[in-house]
């Protein structure tokens, strides 16, 4: 059914379901398109009551959102919904036992996501970025893994490039794959490691062009800031300005080959060169680090100097504020935007005591009581919104540059954040979106965006009309207010897609 925007705003608008809103914490392309088909091909059965409960909770934070049939299929993992629910985490922080064909379909057509380093640069810089951010999109739209393209994006933030810095245009697709998927529920220390010495980001942050080949050069601290106040310990972790200088001292001599420098082999190759390097003996957080005697040989000084990265990244790994600062950050993300302490201290608990193991750390942070209550609290960022919209409809789609420019309007484009800091988490920053997410919910909701169709009335057949319909998109049995909107609406999916209760997870 076709509804004019104003007509949808003015019932939307007047309706108590929306005046609650952001009160809260190989085909062508065409046949592509058809081949990705719903599997909800049958009856689903939607969540039945009134509040959102325990598996309902799990697929809003854990997953992008539930789509048809998932509720009963993780109500089946357990003889109770809290048994279910648990199980289903557990499955999904074990993903490479987790079947994920659709995801590998979705993506296979973006070619360049498994181009190998040195041949990136073949490629135009456009192709590289359109195809990366498409293929981050089609994955969290289609995966079965889903917690891990959640903490895919979670990372992708943490370690933000934005790639129109330099060789960083060619480079972000190696680092994506390399650094961010390969490390995302593996160990803290590895990713960190893989993050210092990925090619990106020794162009994103100068690590390339930090060296000190003689006493009077100052080395560039752009690296070694970041390191501290973003990766590691965090700004209010406890180091100081002379904690940056000396981890910028252990860290020069580090480069990397870039596409504009003779002779133009093994571009995009990491390499360390001890005579950028200084060797003489420094203090990083109090931990003392030896000079370098000049009477070894060069290789075992070379080995020396590459060490002190190690040796660095060790001591930023064990540090208490390191542990509690990525834990702050987790508990943002998955329980609320002003995280409880105690959840906290109870997940970089966890963190310490598994050596940054990132599975460990979250599968102590699933259990505390506080993500169990914290239900509808989260206002879902544009990228989450669209994506769970996609979901929740079993859109077929080829998830294009229509959708991107949609994400983009909205400010939430992946890899598009110019900062290190990358996009935020809390609310207020996306609460200025939401006139772009009901563009986006009318537009989708009448098959008006290329290359994505929803199936409305096998939908709403499939959860059982239109009470079955509202609670499978609404996580809950919707209200009497939110039922009188959805029939006044005269576009019901549309007016669900951009209520508040939609737009919290």
């Amino acid at each position: 059914m076709h509804l004019t925007r104003r007509k949808f705003l003015k019932v939307g608008g007047s309706s108590a379901a929306l005046l609650a809103a952001v009160g809260c914490d190989q085909l062508p392309r065409e046949l592509r398109v058809l081949y990705q088909s719903p599997k909800a091909v049958g009856p689903f059965q939607p969540p039945g009551t009134a509040e959102i409960d325990s598996m309902t909770h799990v697929l809003n934070r854990v997953a992008f959102g539930a789509r048809p049939g998932d509720y009963e299929r993780v109500r089946k993992l357990g003889e109770s919904p809290a048994q279910a629910s648990a199980a289903y985490i557990e499955q999904q922080l074990n993903p490479e036992r987790i079947v994920d064909e659709a995801a590998d379909f979705a993506v296979r057509r973006f070619e360049t996501l498994s181009v190998p380093l040195g041949e990136l640069f073949e490629y135009q810089e456009e192709l590289l970025h359109n195809e990366l951010m498409r293929g981050t999109l089609a994955r969290a739209v289609f995966s079965e893994r889903q917690l891990f393209e959640v903490m895919v994006q979670f990372w992708s933030d943490h370690f933000n490039i934005d790639p129109s810095k330099g060789d960083c245009k060619w480079l972000k697709v190696a680092d994506d794959r390399e650094v961010i998927r390969k490390h995302a529920l593996g160990k803290f220390p590895d990713m960190l490691r893989a993050s210092a010495l990925s090619p990106a980001m020794l162009w994103y942050l100068d690590g390339r062009v930090n060296r000190r080949a003689n006493m009077a050069e100052k080395p560039n601290e752009n690296y070694a800031r970041e390191l501290l106040e973003l990766h590691t310990l965090g700004v209010h972790g406890g180091y100081t300005q002379e904690d940056v200088m000396e981890v910028a001292r252990c860290l020069t001599g580090w480069t990397v080959r870039s596409k504009n420098q003779k002779p133009y082999l093994e571009i995009g190759k990491v390499e360390f060169k001890l005579h950028q390097h200084d060797g003489a003996a420094k203090d990083v957080l109090g931990e003392k680090i030896p000079a370098i005697p000049e009477r070894l040989s060069k290789t075992e000084r070379e080995r020396l100097g590459q060490k002190e990265l190690d040796r660095v990244l060790e001591i930023v790994t064990r540090h208490p504020s390191t542990a509690k600062h990525i834990s702050a950050k987790l508990c943002e993300r998955f329980i609320a935007d002003e995280p409880p302490s105690s959840a906290v201290k109870s997940v970089a608990d966890a963190f310490s005591q598994s050596d940054g193991d990132i599975r460990a750390t979250l599968r102590a942070l699933f259990a505390t009581e506080e993500f169990q209550k914290q239900r509808g609290n989260k206002f879902k960022r544009p990228f989450n919104f669209i994506v769970s919209a996609l979901r929740a409809t079993e859109a077929r789609t080829d998830s294009g540059m229509e959708i991107v420019d949609y994400l983009r309007r909205m400010g939430h484009a992946p890899f598009n954040y110019p900062t290190p800091d990358g996009y935020p988490e809390p609310a207020a920053p996306w609460l200025g979106t939401l006139l772009w997410r009901w563009n986006f919910a009318l537009a989708v909701s009448e098959n008006n965006i290329k290359g994505t169709k929803i199936d409305f009335e096998a939908l709403q057949k499939n959860s059982g009309g239109d009470a079955g319909f509202m609670a499978h998109l609404l996580g809950r049995q919707p209200s009497p207010e939110e039922t009188q909107a959805y029939h006044e609406s005269g576009a019901g999916l549309a007016l669900m897609l951009a209520s508040p209760a939609f737009q919290r997870c």
